[in-house]
């Protein structure tokens, strides 16, 4: 809340003050009826006084009637100021709020452990980022006022009632207890089915998050009726949770008016009689009506906002459900380095958390020197792409030591390392951006020469150039408009803008073709210098040319050597090879055929 519980504050003080007015209004149309044209005594309460003396006595009143009007009528103006005030305040305060919120959880969830990304689904952060946030809003906005008013109004009203009848303000009273029970009751009752309705919300948004961003595969594999029918499901699911809602909502207004206008009955009936036997009078009966009314509304919205209070308690436990969650801390003391030079493996172990199953890495050792280009082989699921999500930081590992130039990695600063550490994934990200947008995001300050050396390098400047547009050319959402290797090749130029000390490309060539895959790594090897570079992949010609190979089987280095090396030996990497080549020979049969 933070500066805006002033305005929160203000909010409820001129709430006050409207209750004060509303309180006031009746007393004018009470002194009209009963001293002014009538001839009651004037009564003594200290509110009625005030008002009579504060234009000139009740002698003035009497021979210039027009001031009971000019009375009521500044009341109803101060009580629209009041409103406005209110109004003003309690949206800016609400608004200021819901934007803190907003921005404290974007900031956190850029935060969190890559582990938490894994595993959380996005339609559901949505939710919680939006929908959950408004909610919230729309109670500290609006049904925060209405908690002031039922305080406010019946302890104004009884203020002014008891000072007038003590047995009428009593009867007035009979319900109250009845109404706010009954207002309990149902908030205690509804508050499951607003729990069950965010999450059945948050699970559609998920689906239709999903079901958009996978256009392709939906369409590639012809389940678009699929797609439609789980949506239907999940919308069915959240619009009876909504309809139950409404249900309880429509049994708790429709009980509640009979118990409101009840009250107001009762108060009326005996207020008649009591009017006819000369206990009150007609203008104090007019008031005990309308103080009656401004009393037991305001109670009996309480339902609504105790059910809005309950909305508002499950959007904000799963608000702090994010905000909870640790964020992700370096290691005390770490600092930035250096990461040209050696990386060294010392029997690392490493396992995902919670995992039960074998470890991925068990005492993996190896050394890489500086300036290396080191390809890693591997069967899916060996821990090819997690060898280097540990490099990352983004994963630790539990055991053994890893260290780059002579430093510790827990020991170096993970903004550091992944600022300097540039990775191309086998499923590169491109925003719904420019061509150029998505290339100048690599760093702070890039030319157009530094971006046109990185897309030659990535055999990406030919066809960027062949559009219509050029480098001004629109990506779609998730680089939809490009074919996959445009994607890559755009992903890898990004990268080498960067101009990282670590570069790794994470399966990051398997869609373009075999003559593109050469140009780029010839281009890599060009300019490589001093930097030590990572290329995984299953196809053998895109690793051939490194350095060195790194066979990676059952958690462990299994083999290592360069490709006329690792040929001569029969192992994992010749079989590969031999069905690869195989393969190749077979296509160019057909195509000669």
């Amino acid at each position: 809340m933070g500066p805006n519980i002033w305005l929160l504050s203000l909010g409820i003080f001129l709430q006050a003050g409207s209750a004060l007015s509303n309180m006031a209004a009746p007393l004018v149309t009470r002194i009209a009826i009963d001293n002014v044209l009538g001839d009651e005594p004037l009564s003594p309460h200290f509110l009625v006084m005030w008002l009579v003396n504060l234009l000139g006595g009740l002698e003035a009143w009497q021979e210039n009637i027009w001031l009971a009007a000019i009375a009521f009528a500044t009341f109803q103006f101060f009580i629209a100021i009041f409103v406005f005030g209110r109004q003003r305040s309690m949206a800016l305060g609400g608004e200021n709020i819901a934007k803190r919120m907003k921005d404290k959880l974007y900031n956190h969830i850029q935060k969190l452990p890559y582990n938490y990304h894994v595993h959380a689904k996005t339609g559901d952060l949505i939710q919680r980022c939006t929908s959950d946030v408004e909610t919230t809003r729309r109670f500290l906005q609006q049904q925060l006022i209405d908690i002031a008013r039922a305080l406010l109004f019946p302890g104004f009203a009884l203020t002014v009632m008891f000072s007038i009848n003590a047995t009428l303000t009593f009867v007035a009273m009979a319900f109250l207890p009845i109404i706010f029970i009954f207002s309990y009751i149902f908030f205690s009752n509804v508050k499951k089915v607003f729990k069950l309705a965010e999450e059945a919300e948050g699970e559609l948004t998920t689906v239709l998050q999903e079901s958009i961003t996978g256009v392709r595969v939906v369409r590639a594999f012809g389940r678009a009726r699929f797609e439609v029918d789980k949506f239907i499901g999940k919308n069915n699911e959240f619009r009876n949770l909504q309809f139950k809602q409404m249900k309880f909502l429509s049994w708790y207004w429709s009980s509640s008016d009979i118990l409101c206008w009840g009250q107001i009955a009762l108060v009326f009936s005996i207020g008649i009689v009591f009017a006819y036997n000369g206990t009150i009078t007609s203008g104090e009966l007019l008031v005990f009506s309308i103080n009656t009314g401004m009393m037991v509304w305001p109670v009996r919205q309480l339902g609504r906002v105790l059910s809005d209070l309950g909305r508002m308690q499950v959007a904000l436990g799963r608000i702090y459900e994010v905000l909870d969650t640790p964020a992700e801390k370096d290691t005390p003391g770490a600092v930035s380095h250096d990461l040209r030079g050696d990386i060294v493996f010392d029997n690392v172990d490493f396992k995902y958390q919670g995992s039960k199953g074998r470890k991925i890495f068990d005492k993996m050792t190896f050394t890489i020197k500086k300036g290396e280009t080191i390809a890693i082989l591997g069967a899916t699921g060996a821990g090819k792409s997690t060898l280097m999500h540990t490099l990352l930081r983004l994963y630790d590992y539990s055991d053994g030591k890893i260290t780059i130039n002579g430093k510790e990695l827990r020991d170096i600063s993970k903004d550091h390392l992944r600022h300097n550490v540039g990775i191309v994934l086998q499923e590169p990200f491109l925003y719904s951006k420019t061509i150029q947008n998505n290339l100048e995001m690599a760093k702070d300050e890039v030319t157009k020469d530094e971006i046109v050396a990185a897309t030659r390098t990535a055999s990406a400047h030919e066809f960027i150039e062949g559009f219509e547009e050029g480098y001004g050319t629109m990506v779609g959402e998730r680089g939809v408009t490009l074919s996959g290797g445009q994607k890559q090749r755009v992903a890898i130029a990004r990268t080498l803008i960067k101009d990282s000390e670590l570069l790794i490309f994470d399966d990051s060539l398997s869609a373009v073709d075999t003559e593109t895959d050469a140009q780029i790594r010839a281009a890599l090897a060009e300019r490589a210098n001093d930097v030590t570079t990572f290329i995984i992949s299953q196809r053998i010609t895109t690793l051939m040319d490194a350095d060195r190979i790194f066979v990676i089987e059952g958690g462990k280095l299994a083999d290592e050597g360069t490709h006329d090396e690792l040929l001569a030996r029969d192992g994992l990497y010749k079989r590969i090879w031999d069905i690869q080549s195989m393969l190749e020979q077979d296509f160019e049969k057909e195509d000669d055929a």
